[in-house]
């Protein structure tokens, strides 16, 4: 018997039949990081849960981050307003997901910020890290520490003689935000929340001015049938205004839409010791360790196309190129870039301000309506923070006493037991006859699960070895994530349970055949569909990559609409 935790084929067809015969305490819709962290608050007060997602998990602004919890050392800054609430909120959530909630997700980082301005710009940065090592509570990463422009050079090889002065070295914290964002629904689910992935809210139901249901639609079959809760959320996201339409309700705020795109390069490209914070003229430009990579970015500029699609554009890449060159010693190019991507994020924004740098980063969360709340904006950081106020809010239509939030004390999945499994990895190397990077890999995706993980390979040894063209990752895993992940199509695999999309080359496209072999007897594909579904992530590949040649965002956005799209049922309205 499955863990109530495990996503599987089975537990989704059960999810469906419980959706439509059972009244729900909350139905959240969208199942993003605010989503999923509304999803376990609710579920460990002990409250009926449903959370239904119309594509799948983490799939927009959720998957496409900087791939941090971070404390928002910008938001210190004197212009607009220093952000002092919202940075030592961060910081503690940053803390609290680091040591206890995540351990084996979320991992400090070290970053090196370099000094340009001499004599002035020092002293004010100092007082700045001060503020920052010292907001939000305790903390066990090391503090501030202050170099010279010559040990900055012997820290930073690439840099630049005159990109720095010196520099200041600082922590804060590495993630996988898709994997995290799904292990946390997962363990919404093992605390009794349904949660379901490509079932779209379609249209609300109502008795008089009250929010009663939602009518849903399963986008991978057509069926449509009516889910009853005493409130709603609606955590959408970037389509929170579009939800807010279809319930037909007056909103009390409005969310804009940012657009950051990032690109991954060979880790040997840029010689550093530590991650690198860059302040531009147009926002924060972070050079960060993933794996045998690093993620450069970020862009911020306004984005009013395809909301699921974002497209990153030559522009957007030159940027990014240019800025990191002015810095360091080998310029980067075209040739080196190994993946790209791009992501929006859900900003709160007041009448009339279209500027997104200016957008506040804090989140908001309104009853709109008897039954129906709405929440918007804030940092991946603060996801758990989030999700409660959205909780909070929706308890007003809840009968009863409902007991206080607990998920400051729930670990996620996979959390407990992992420190001592760091203690064991050359045991656990030659257990399984793995090498020790590949059982580090598996604690740092898994954590204790990845015994349930390599439960899979005991009667296929095979299934220990690596992917073809993604070698980091093992054939157990695409098994599993089809098993036991909740992924119902290749592009999830390869996009979000794995990230074999921006980590080769050719972008996952040799790798597609031989995991769609791997997960077509557990989803029951027979050999149109695989066929199918390898077309459909290589076109959307090539789309992608098409786009990514252009200027303009218009443009971007028509190459890469030319794909068509892996849930075909996926529509507007009934």
């Amino acid at each position: 018997m499955s863990a109530p935790s495990e996503l599987t084929p089975e537990l989704r067809k059960k999810n469906w039949e419980r959706l439509g015969n059972e009244k729900f305490d909350i139905l959240i819709i969208g199942g993003g990081s605010v989503g999923v962290g509304a999803a376990l608050d609710a579920a460990t007060r002990g409250l009926k849960v449903a959370m239904v997602e119309a594509r799948d998990l983490a799939c927009g602004t959720s998957s496409r981050s900087s791939k941090m919890f971070h404390g928002g050392l910008r938001y210190l800054q004197p212009t607009p307003i220093p952000q002092f609430g919202l940075v030592a909120e961060s910081l503690k959530e940053r803390e609290l997901s680091m040591h206890t909630l995540a351990p084996h997700l979320v991992k400090p980082l070290k970053f090196i910020y370099p000094l340009t301005i001499p004599f002035v710009e020092r002293p004010i940065m100092f007082a700045g890290f001060t503020l920052y090592d010292r907001m939000g509570g305790a903390k066990t990463v090391p503090m501030q520490k202050h170099f010279s422009r010559k040990s900055m050079l012997k820290k930073v090889p690439s840099l630049k003689e005159k990109a720095t002065c010196g520099g200041v070295q600082y922590y804060d914290t590495l993630v996988d935000d898709a994997r995290h964002t799904m292990m946390v629904g997962r363990t919404a689910a093992k605390y009794g929340a349904v949660v379901r992935t490509s079932t779209q809210v379609v249209d609300f139901i109502k008795e008089g001015d009250t929010f009663v249901g939602a009518k849903v639609k399963d986008t991978e079959t057509g069926e449509i049938q009516d889910v009853y809760a005493s409130s709603i959320i609606n955590a959408t996201g970037v389509w929170t205004d579009e939800m807010q339409e279809l319930a037909g309700v007056e909103a009390k705020f409005h969310v804009h839409q940012s657009k950051g795109i990032h690109i991954v390069v060979p880790r040997e490209r840029i010689q550093s010791d530590s991650a690198i914070c860059f302040v531009t003229d147009k926002s924060v430009l972070f050079v960060i360790p993933w794996d045998n990579y690093w993620i450069i970015g970020t862009t911020d500029t306004t984005w009013k196309l395809d909301l699921e699609h974002p497209a990153a554009t030559k522009t957007d890449i030159d940027y990014v190129l240019a800025e990191v060159n002015s810095r360091i010693k080998d310029p980067l190019t075209y040739s080196d870039i190994v993946g790209v991507f791009a992501g929006l994020r859900p900003l709160v924004a007041q009448a009339g301000q279209e500027n997104t740098e200016k957008l506040a980063r804090n989140h908001e969360v309104a009853r709109l309506a008897p039954g129906l709340v709405s929440v918007a904006g804030g940092k991946y950081t603060t996801y758990r923070v989030i999700g409660k106020d959205a909780v909070e809010a929706a308890l007003e239509d809840i009968p009863g006493d409902v007991p206080e939030s607990t998920t400051e004390e729930t670990p996620i999945i996979g959390a407990d037991g992992y420190w001592a499994l760091t203690n064991r990895i050359e045991d656990l190397a030659k257990q399984y006859n793995l090498t020790e990077d590949q059982v580090e890999h598996l604690l740092n995706r898994y954590g204790s699960l990845m015994f349930d993980v390599l439960s899979y390979a005991e009667e296929d040894e095979s299934l220990l070895k690596p992917i073809t063209n993604a070698e980091d990752y093992l054939r157990v895993e695409a098994v599993y994530a089809a098993a036991v992940e909740g992924a119902l199509h290749l592009e999830d695999v390869i996009t979000r349970r794995t990230r074999i999309s921006i980590e080769t080359e050719d972008r996952g496209m040799e790798s597609a055949q031989e995991i769609a072999d791997l997960i077509a007897p557990i989803l029951g594909w027979d050999d149109a569909t695989k066929e199918k579904e390898v077309k459909l992530y290589r076109d959307r590949t090539v789309a992608e990559m098409n786009s990514q040649k252009v200027l303009t965002d218009e443009e971007a956005d028509k190459l890469r609409n030319e794909a068509d799209e892996v849930r075909p049922e996926y529509v507007d309205e009934v």
